[in-house]
């Protein structure tokens, strides 16, 4: 995903910085981060508060194996499909994503 799709995704939030993280990239709005993009998936930052809307919407927690050979769930969250062809739905879903930032401060 490059950066004009990237900052089209999240224009219902407003102005995003992209940067190179973890082999993938890190967007932040106002200082904080609210996505990661890994291996061509858009992953929303979610929490405890907004983790219920992602699970109910169909999107799926990112998890990867960790050193027991546990799943570890990270606090980032797929997009729901149905955002992808919906500005006023997506602009929702990242404005979760930011919310979340903020709270997780």
């Amino acid at each position: 995903m490059d950066a004009a799709e990237i900052e089209e995704m999240f224009q219902g939030l407003g102005p995003v910085t992209i940067k190179r993280m973890f082999g993938g990239k890190g967007i932040y709005h106002l200082g904080r981060i609210v996505a990661l993009e890994f291996r061509g998936d858009m992953l929303l930052k979610a929490d405890d508060v907004s983790s219920p809307a992602f699970a109910e919407a169909g999107a799926s927690q990112w998890t990867y194996e960790g050193k027991s050979g546990k799943p570890v769930k990270m606090p980032y969250w797929s997009i729901p499909d149905d955002a992808y062809d919906d500005p006023d739905l997506m602009a929702g879903w990242v404005r979760l994503a930011y919310e979340a930032a903020i709270r997780s401060e």
